[in-house]
């Protein structure tokens, strides 16, 4: 063949390139490469119909009516249950503070103290005060009751005697007067003395009444000396987990400063959102199934709040649900969560390893003629190892299972 060509190129160069030289050559060229390439085509041939002729063993399986729940799918975050910043009550100088980012405290647990001797100086004053209180209305200095009659009291007891006497000398003044012994001067006197004893009385039960709310006063004051002393020691408000610590020992703290910040851990929230056309499917009470990133777990909760309005911005409805953790679920995860609205709902339904899905497209293989033939399917809730289809096949069809790379026309046998 190269010593053809290269004759035909001598005998074209010594024609001068004529275009006749040239055809002939490119039919030469033609002619050598459809010989090179009919030589494998039959050998191709015969291998893709000895291919078509073999018949392959498939299992299948019947398209069925199956119990399945119907749920929602949405997505959400959980978030604490509760979540507090326990703040100084009192200002002071942080003394110790016995926690720190991850500790988990119990309710009432001490967190923190602050110095407090200042605070049981402060008690010693205001006992000291309600015990003077206490003495200047007759009462004994460390007695527990405040009630006193006032009629009882020395002070009260010395104006009565007083308004008493000068009742007498009104009395025995008048009885003079009338029988011509004594002046209408004396008897004016007489009138005089008894009013001021009887202001003086008044007086006395005045003061005595005074003294008597001065106990009370000082009672409150002293009350809140020892509650002053007692804030003094900073506890959780609930069981949960130290999130952040933001006082340090040696601090001083203002009233209301910031010490950590707690968080319930257990139950958690789910809150979701539920599109507008899922809505009226979600009602309190609803089972919850959810998982988060990186977790094989399935954790469950229930439905206990619902938003009273669909956003007009996005078209969705705010739910929560309360999740219990067994400390593995963290707050401010992303979860995504299956709200189960009917578990009681048939629906046709295959095997799920008889769907094959291609480029969005979900179909299954059934068998027609002893061949195989693929159908196109809309499916819909996936539930454990089954699969509703919406629509594409019928309840009693079969489908096979398996079915791998297997194509349409492919000769098939049914095994056991």
């Amino acid at each position: 063949m190269m010593t053809l060509l290269n004759n035909k190129r001598d005998f074209t160069i010594a024609r001068g390139g004529s275009a006749k030289g040239f055809v002939f050559l490119c039919l030469l060229a033609a002619v050598a490469f459809v010989s090179a390439c009919k030589s494998g085509y039959p050998v191709s041939a015969k291998n893709a119909a000895s291919d078509s002729k073999e018949a392959r063993q498939v299992k299948v399986a019947l398209v069925t009516e199956v119990s399945m729940e119907r749920a929602v799918t949405v997505t959400g975050t959980l978030a604490a249950y509760d979540q507090a910043t326990v703040s100084a009550k009192v200002p002071g100088r942080v003394q110790t503070i016995i926690v720190d980012l991850g500790s988990v405290v119990k309710q009432g647990q001490m967190i923190a103290q602050l110095d407090s001797q200042d605070y049981k100086l402060r008690l010693q004053q205001a006992e000291a005060a309600l015990a003077q209180a206490r003495a200047r209305v007759g009462l004994s200095p460390d007695g527990k009751d405040d009630r006193i009659n006032p009629e009882e009291t020395g002070t009260v007891r010395q104006a009565r005697a007083l308004l008493d006497d000068a009742k007498l000398k009104r009395e025995r003044a008048s009885s003079l007067f009338a029988q011509g012994v004594i002046a209408q001067a004396q008897l004016d006197a007489a009138d005089a003395d008894l009013k001021v004893a009887m202001s003086r009385y008044q007086d006395a039960i005045e003061e005595i009444r005074n003294r008597q709310a001065m106990v009370g006063q000082r009672r409150s004051e002293l009350e809140i000396a020892r509650q002053q002393l007692a804030d003094c020691a900073i506890y959780s408000p609930f069981a949960g987990v130290v999130q952040e610590k933001r006082a340090s020992v040696g601090e001083y703290l203002a009233p209301g400063a910031p010490v950590v910040n707690v968080v319930r851990m257990d139950p958690l929230r789910l809150r979701a959102e539920v599109p507008e056309r899922e809505a009226r499917n979600v009602v309190s009470g609803q089972p919850v199934r959810l998982t988060v990133e990186g977790d094989p777990n399935v954790y469950t909760g229930r439905i206990v709040r619902l938003s009273p309005t669909i956003s007009a911005q996005n078209r969705i409805l705010i739910v929560e649900a309360e999740v219990r953790n067994n400390g593995s679920l963290r707050p401010g995860s992303f979860a995504r969560a299956d709200i189960v609205a009917d578990d009681k709902t048939v629906a046709a339904a295959v095997p799920t390893n008889a769907i094959v899905s291609f480029a969005g497209i979900d179909k299954v293989i059934t068998i027609q003629d002893g061949k195989a033939l693929e159908k196109p399917i809309t499916t819909g809730r996936p539930s454990g190892e089954w699969t509703e289809v919406l629509s594409g096949v019928k309840v009693g069809e079969t489908v096979i299972v398996n079915p791998g790379n297997l194509q349409s026309g492919q000769p098939v046998v049914v095994t056991d």
